[in-house]
Formats: C-alpha cells, structure tokens, sequence
C-alpha cells in the first residue's frame, strides 16, 4: 500500500496543478490515464510512460516519471530513446533534461537515426539547434547513409540548412545510393538550397552516384516540382559549371532524361543551353527516340536540323 501512495499521490498533484497552466488535451489525457492506473509507473511501464510523455511534449509528467525512477536509457523496440522521440517530437524542454540525466546524444536506433536526425527529419530546427550546441555530431548517417544535412535539403529548409551548414555540414558526403546534398536539392528543384549549397562549396559538376549529376537529376524531377523552380535549378546548375552534355553509366544525357520524363521546357531550356540532341546512349538511342510526346520529338527534330 505505501508504493501505491508513493506514485498515485504525485500523479494526482499533477493532474491538478499542472492543469492550471496550459496544458495539450492530450498531456491531459495522459496524466489522467496514469494517475488512475499507477501500475504504469512500474517496471517496464514506467519507461513505456516516459516514451508517450515525450511523444506528446508533457514536460511535467516525464519529470514525475523520472523521478520515480524511468530510465533515460531505455529503448523502444525500434532502438529509439526516449531523447529520439523527443527530439523529433520538438519536446525541447524533456530533451534538456533527459540530456541533463545522463542521456547519450549520439545513440542512433535500429535505422541509425540518432537525436540529431530524428529533429531534423521532424523539421524541428530550436531542437536541432539546443542539440547541436550540447555536442551533437554533426555528420553521423543513417543506415541509408543519409546525413542531416541531406535531410533538410530534401525537405528544402532553408533555414536548418543554414544552421547545420554553420555546424560543419559535410557536403561531400554521399548516401548509400551514390547521392549528396547538391542532388537531393537538385532532384526536388529547390532553387534555394541548390544556391546555398553552391555558395558553400559544393560542386555543380561533380559525378555521383551511377555517372548521375545534379543536372540530370533535375532534368529528371518529379512531376510535383514547379517547372518554373526546375529550370531555375538547372540554370543555376550550368552557371556554376554543370556540363550540360555529360552521360550517365546508361550513356543517357540530361536532355535524354527531359524529353523521356516528358519536360518539354526543360528540353528546350538545355536545348538552348547548348546540349547536343545527336548524342546516343549505350543502347543507341538519342534524345529524340526516348522522348515521351511527340512535341518534343519535333522539337529535337527542329534542333537537329
């Protein structure tokens, strides 16, 4: 009977005193579900209750929980710590005091998302920021070799971009699959970040992954990126020094690419920009045999003539 004291009384001062200040529904929810069934803060449990007071941002509550002795080691069954759900979470206040007990900032789960990713991944740039000045490496990958600064220039946040680059970014750094920073942000037609990672260094010609360039893969974007965004891209691309004529292991060019994908302004953006429409690649196609319209067949029949 004194253990069931011990932990339902606390619970029932915090489903009381804490309500007075703003509180989420669902920390509300949370704090009323332990403190009826104060079982929760036992064993396993306990630590299972600090996972959900993370995932929701209750800062009171995983302090109570702590405090009745949750472990800030503890791992779900994805690896993750309770400062990896916070962290993605945005939960900034549970993530200084998780670290201040004692939490290990560079533990990465099952996938090799550490803290610092997981924030990014969740578009939290305060939390990657607080974790980036308590010590936070940086450059570590996932398991896809994917690093935080890839993340957020695939997400085209500009702004964490900004805060990673000034931690020390890596942007030569390539994922499993042979892609960098430069080609996530090309890919996505960030016009933006493709400046940014230009203006810190990165090189707009550099061959990645299977003989690709930055060029081709925005001559390959997705259909859901802004025409207009996308020869931005490319333009700001062959400024910096993109050969526009360059060939992948496929012998496929970012014209070739453009006119399978069905760009039509993209074709007659590098049309313009010099690029050879007679050139084959390994299986003796041109530009004009892979193109996706007949539009753009005539086009390159008119480039050609």
């Amino acid at each position: 009977m004194t253990r069931f004291v011990a932990i339902f009384i606390p619970m029932l001062w915090l489903g009381t005193a804490v309500l007075a200040q703003p509180v989420s529904p669902a920390c509300q929810t949370l704090t009323s579900r332990i403190a009826q069934s104060p079982k929760l803060l036992e064993g396993r449990l306990l630590d299972e209750a600090l996972f959900e007071a993370a995932d929701v941002d209750c800062p009171e509550l995983a302090r109570t929980i702590l405090d009745q002795g949750a472990s800030v080691q503890a791992r779900n069954r994805f690896g993750s710590t309770p400062l990896i759900t916070a962290a993605g979470r945005g939960a900034r206040e549970i993530a200084a005091m998780l670290l201040e007990r004692g939490a290990e900032i560079g533990h990465a789960n099952l996938g090799g998302t550490t803290p610092l990713m997981s924030a990014v991944e969740g578009g939290r740039r305060r939390m990657v920021a607080d974790l980036l000045a308590a010590g936070a490496a940086v450059n570590v990958a996932n398991r896809e070799g994917v690093t935080p600064v890839m993340s957020a220039a695939f997400q085209g946040d500009a702004r964490m971009l900004e805060t990673l680059l000034e931690a020390g970014g890596d942007l030569s750094a390539e994922d499993r699959h042979g892609k960098g920073a430069l080609v996530y942000a090309a890919g996505r037609a960030y016009p933006a970040i493709v400046t940014r990672l230009l203006a810190a260094g990165a090189d707009a010609d550099r061959v990645w992954g299977h003989d690709l360039t930055a060029l081709m893969w925005v001559a390959g974007h997705g259909n859901d990126a802004p025409e207009a965004d996308s020869l931005a891209v490319a333009q700001l691309l062959i400024a910096a020094g993109a050969a526009v004529d360059r060939q992948d292991d496929r012998g496929k060019t970012a014209l070739m690419i453009a006119a399978e994908r069905g760009h039509r302004q993209m074709v007659d953006f590098l049309l313009q920009a010099g690029a050879d429409a007679t050139l084959r690649d390994k299986t003796g196609n041109a530009a004009r045999d892979l193109a996706a319209s007949d539009e753009i067949r005539k086009a390159l029949d008119l480039a050609g003539q």
